[in-house]
């Protein structure tokens, strides 16, 4: 292999990755503000992650699997959105983040991670005034009518939210990465990546308007399938699974990943006989 860190032959990258990085763009492109969260939940195997595919005709990654997540709006931080958050305020979100003063604020990364959870899965991340967590959008049609208002931008997330009694519980969601997007790609994310419990018997309801699938693994067994063909991922996938593999549980990877510093990943990509290849630079 090359001088890379890591690399993935071509029959396991999704559709056009390869030719992005062939075919760089002149000036590389900024990167957008994004965030990503890694919905966990504890099984009788053991603890589970939820990967979904991404639309064959996506612009970004199509048909990669992946963690829910997609850029921030200006509106995710409202203040009506953030009277919704209990157990994470402005200044220990930026601490965490290392995002002081900054536009958009920390909070927002929190906040556009659980709304695009809601969006792509159907799923809150919260709890309603009784402490019981609020039905998904597969056991509920009325919550399933929420989120197609949310994604047509009939109501907001935090209307979204308090139709349903239901507040977010920013002390179970946990910052666990920041990857930016390589600068060959034509579209560049500068992403943060969280992890949030949810319950047990969680099930996802797809959105096909972004994906077509949505399955719980295990994260070695999602890796295994990886290794085989059988799921394509990305760098940044693939990295946070092996990461999340050394965990029995969900508790423990909100413990371990809290008291670990995040630092920022810049990867080099290169093209290899075989495959793309990776070199993990910090930013």
């Amino acid at each position: 292999m090359s001088d890379a860190d890591f690399e993935i032959p071509f029959d396991r990258l999704p559709g056009r990755f390869a030719e992005t990085v062939s075919h760089p763009p002149e000036i590389p492109v900024t990167p957008r503000p994004a965030a990503t969260v890694v919905l966990l939940r504890d099984a009788g195997d053991g603890m589970e992650v939820l990967l979904m595919r991404r639309n064959r005709s996506a612009g970004f990654v199509p048909g990669a699997y992946v963690f829910p997540g997609g850029r921030v709006d200006g509106t995710d931080a409202t203040p009506d959105a953030v009277a919704r958050l209990d157990g994470l305020t402005a200044e220990s979100a930026a601490d965490r983040l290392g995002l002081h003063d900054a536009v958009p604020p920390a909070l927002a990364y929190y906040l556009a991670a659980l709304r695009e959870a809601f969006e792509e899965t159907g799923i809150v991340v919260g709890t309603r005034h009784d402490g019981s967590a609020p039905p998904t959008a597969t056991q509920d049609p009325a919550v399933d009518a929420l989120r197609d208002a949310l994604m047509q931008d009939e109501i907001s997330f935090a209307e979204a939210l308090a139709q349903m009694d239901c507040r977010i519980a920013g002390d179970a969601v946990e910052y666990i990465a920041h990857w930016i997007t390589p600068t060959p790609e034509p579209r560049r994310y500068d992403t943060r990546f969280f992890a949030a419990k949810v319950p047990a018997e969680t099930t996802p309801m797809v959105d096909p308007r972004e994906m077509s699938a949505a399955m719980w693994l295990g994260p070695a067994d999602a890796l295994r399938r990886c290794d085989r063909g059988e799921l394509p991922m990305v760098f940044p996938t693939i990295k946070t699974l092996e990461r999340l593999a050394g965990y029995d549980s969900a508790d423990a990877v909100l413990r371990g990943f809290g008291a670990a510093p995040v630092p920022t990943i810049l990867p080099t990509l290169v093209v290899t006989p075989t495959g793309i290849g990776l070199r993990l630079d910090d930013a």
